[in-house]
């Protein structure tokens, strides 16, 4: 694990340092309101002082996907004008899409943030871990993962996850209790009655906690385009060489596609989501602006995972197995 750009405070993001909630309606008598973003955004910056409470090393897992930069860009508002009092974890498979690395160093350098890189590539160059016959590395960052807990003895991880990704992380609580080995066990869940968390935890065990558990794909795209959030090019419809694989659009890189009988072409797309590139399906699409995006996600009928993720089609309960063992 190597460490990059130590921090030394933040100031922000586009949006103003505010919780987000609605200003009453001068002295007009009109009912003090919340829009349903205005409620989810309490309700995260609400679980991210939790945690500064609670913790003594929470952590940030931050790959600069849109839901990652959401998560970010709530930290910022829910300590401003503090710096956040968190850092930044990214595990790195290695096949990441160059355009949203440059976004992460660039966004790290802007907030003044400390960002530890968990590398898979220094664990297959050590022999710790092997390559995969399809390829994809995504299955593999759960070590990398749990020994960058381990050595920065992280007690509280923030992770971007949303219960309308997929049915194991339906299941997820916001405080979501890992063992020692940094497993999952659905039955170990516990109650949060009126958002109450519980956060205790034995030595050795770590709280996964999940402040966007409430929101939807389109909850946090509206928030994009309300907070005017800067994201990574390739959430727009762009043209990219693709290759078809199980019925997705993958682009071609040295973790091994495109395969024999695999025929490249030039075509417009977007990605809904952001991984492995060895795993991750670019859509097509016409969406150039976050209004366009928007009015495509709301005629979707498909989560971003189900149309875009091939490590989620290895089996029926794939992400569920791998949360067992300490995936995201």
């Amino acid at each position: 694990m190597t460490t990059a750009t130590e921090a030394t405070g933040a100031t922000g993001t586009t949006g103003p340092a505010t919780t987000g909630e609605s200003e009453p309606a001068g002295d007009t008598g009109a009912p003090y309101t919340l829009t349903h973003l205005d409620a989810l955004e309490s309700e995260a910056v609400h679980i991210f002082r939790e945690v500064a409470g609670e913790f003594e090393r929470p952590v940030i897992l931050f790959s600069g996907g849109k839901d990652s930069i959401v998560m970010l860009h709530l930290a910022l508002k829910a300590f401003a004008p503090a710096p956040v009092p968190f850092a930044l974890l990214h595990v790195d498979t290695g096949h990441n899409f160059p355009e949203v690395i440059a976004y992460r160093d660039r966004v790290v350098a802007e907030h003044r943030l400390r960002l530890h890189v968990a590398s898979v590539q220094e664990f297959i160059d050590r022999g710790e871990l092997r390559e995969r016959a399809d390829g994809t590395r995504n299955p593999l960052q759960t070590v990398p993962l749990l020994r960058a807990i381990e050595t920065g003895r992280f007690d509280a991880v923030f992770g971007g996850g949303r219960r309308d990704e997929e049915k194991a992380r339906a299941k997820e609580r916001v405080f979501s209790l890992r063992d020692e080995f940094g497993g999952w066990n659905p039955r170990r869940q516990r109650p949060e009655l009126w958002q109450l968390y519980n956060g205790r935890h034995a030595p050795g065990e770590h709280v996964r906690v999940f402040p966007l558990s409430n929101w939807t794909e389109l909850d946090v795209w509206q928030y994009i385009a309300r907070e005017k959030i800067e994201l990574p090019a390739i959430y727009y419809a762009h043209t990219r060489e693709v290759f078809r694989r199980s019925g997705m659009w993958l682009a071609p890189g040295e973790w091994g596609g495109p395969k024999e009988g695999e025929t490249v072409e030039t075509r417009q797309v977007r990605y809904r989501t952001v991984g492995d590139m060895s795993c991750t399906g670019a859509v097509d699409s016409d969406a150039v602006t976050i209004e366009q995006v928007i009015a495509e996600i709301a005629a979707s009928r498909l989560t971003e995972r189900g149309a875009t993720r091939a490590d989620d089609k290895l089996s029926e309960a794939a992400m569920e197995d791998r949360k067992r063992e300490g995936y995201f």
